[in-house]
C-alpha cells in the first residue's frame, strides 16, 4: 500500500482502565481500525494526565503508580477513511461510558508504504 499526500490525523485520548466488552477500550479500537483497512494505528501510554472525569493526576512515577495512565490513540489515513472510522468508533465509546476526547487534524504524508 502506498498513501502520499493529503490525509487526517485521528486522536482518541482514553483511559486505560476503560473498558468495552471486558476488554481495554484502545484494544477494540486498534482492531477495528485493522478490520476497517486503515493504513495503521500507534497506541501511546502517557506518563501523566487528567481529563475530563479526573480531578486527581494520573501519573506513573513510583511512589504513586496509577493503573488509569493516558492512551493516545493515533491512526492515519485519507480524510474519508478517518471519517468513516470516526463515526464508526463513535458508538463503541459512548457503549464504554467513559471519559473521551476525540481530536483530528488534516496531515501532509510525506512517505507511507508496506514493505515488497
Amino acid at each position: 500500500m502506498k498513501l502520499e499526500g493529503e490525509g487526517k490525523l485521528l486522536r482518541i485520548f482514553v483511559g486505560e482502565s476503560d473498558m468495552f466488552s471486558h476488554r481495554p477500550l484502545y484494544e477494540v479500537i486498534v482492531e477495528k481500525a485493522r478490520a476497517g483497512g486503515l493504513a495503521g494505528a500507534t497506541v501511546l501510554r502517557g506518563i501523566m494526565g487528567f481529563g475530563a472525569n479526573s480531578r486527581v493526576i494520573h501519573t506513573a512515577k513510583i511512589l504513586r503508580l496509577s493503573e488509569d495512565l493516558p492512551i493516545v490513540v493515533e491512526l492515519v489515513d485519507t480524510e474519508e477513511k478517518i471519517d468513516s472510522f470516526a463515526k464508526e468508533i463513535g458508538p463503541f465509546i459512548e457503549h464504554a461510558n467513559c471519559g473521551a476526547l476525540i481530536t483530528e487534524e488534516r496531515v501532509h504524508i510525506i512517505h507511507y508504504r508496506n514493505k515488497t
